[in-house]
């Protein structure tokens, strides 16, 4: 790796971990005692010593091993969770992913309407983090946002595995991001889920140049996580945060790894689900009779 791609890894690093404690470049900046200036030109690739740098992890709380990338990032924040996938996938040549009930940069414009009101609807009344989590929801809409727009433009080549169990159950429950929402319209949420579903059929019968989606309908990993190919590097991403039904943006562990072991794990495990997964007109005519129902 040279020092130039280093310098920008570590620059992606510091942004999102400053986006994930809430702080602005001005803020770092002050309680580091360095200007803005010198911030903004950290983020954007222009390594800082390395006593600089234990200062930033230090006003960041995070350790200087996890700042450098050193072996397994862990990303306990939504917010930098999900800036870190931004990154990685503007980056990224190809992109293998399994999310539930679908992942997030498949889905619909409809889907981003509603998600500021589900991400809200997650986060129990009582929780001690309620008003952090809420300023986290204007956050994660920007990224995600942003994620979404980079993905239409760019086009990766994609590999996205979505599981039959899941996808009935989004429909049965509908779009909420808790069980049974108080004034809450469940059938709406159901319409909701039931337009992500025929987008997937969509996706699956018209086959999108550089997009492939394959149905699993038997046993699957519990946690979510996607496979970033640039190159000749690879990463492997995996995390508790959804974007679903009962999403999660306040509690859990990511984490991003570009360990040989982890990625020849990850990449067996996706292609062994790829090779069981039914595709194409056989997908689409799986969701449309055992999920949907009825014809489209």
């Amino acid at each position: 790796m040279t020092a130039e791609i280093a310098g920008e890894d570590i620059g992606q690093r510091i942004k999102a971990f400053r986006m994930g404690k809430g702080m602005s470049p001005e803020e770092l900046a002050e309680r580091i005692g360095v200007s803005r200036a010198a911030i903004y030109r950290y983020e954007s690739g222009h390594p800082p010593k390395l006593d600089t740098l234990g200062k930033i992890a230090d006003g960041l709380n995070v350790t200087l091993p996890n700042l450098l990338g050193v072996g397994v990032e862990y990303i306990g924040s939504a917010v930098s969770f999900f800036e870190r996938m931004r990154q990685l996938e503007e980056q990224a040549d190809q992109i293998s992913m399994l999310f539930d009930p679908v992942s997030y940069l498949l889905t619909t414009d409809r889907f981003d309407e509603i998600l500021p009101t589900i991400l809200t609807e997650s986060i129990p009344e009582d929780a001690s983090d309620r008003a952090t989590a809420l300023r986290d929801v204007d956050a994660l809409m920007k990224i995600l946002k942003q994620r979404k727009k980079s993905f239409r433009e760019r086009t990766p080549n994609t590999v996205s595995l979505v599981c039959a169990a899941e996808l009935s159950q989004f429909l049965r429950t509908g779009f909420v991001g808790t069980f049974e929402p108080s004034r809450a319209d469940l059938e709406f949420r159901r319409e909701i889920a039931r337009n992500e579903i025929k987008n997937i059929v969509r996706l699956l019968r018209d086959q999108p140049i550089g997009t492939q989606v394959g149905v699993i309908v038997d046993s699957m990993p519990g946690a979510t996580f996607q496979l970033f190919k640039q190159g000749t590097e690879t990463r492997v991403v995996v995390s508790p945060f959804r974007l679903g039904t009962f999403a999660n943006i306040r509690l859990g562990v990511a984490t991003v790894s570009a360990a040989p072991e982890a990625i020849e794990l990850y990449s067996e495990m996706t292609n062994r689900l790829w090779r069981r997964s039914l595709k194409g007109e056989e997908g689409a005519d799986y969701i449309e009779r055992e999920i949907l129902g009825c014809t489209l």
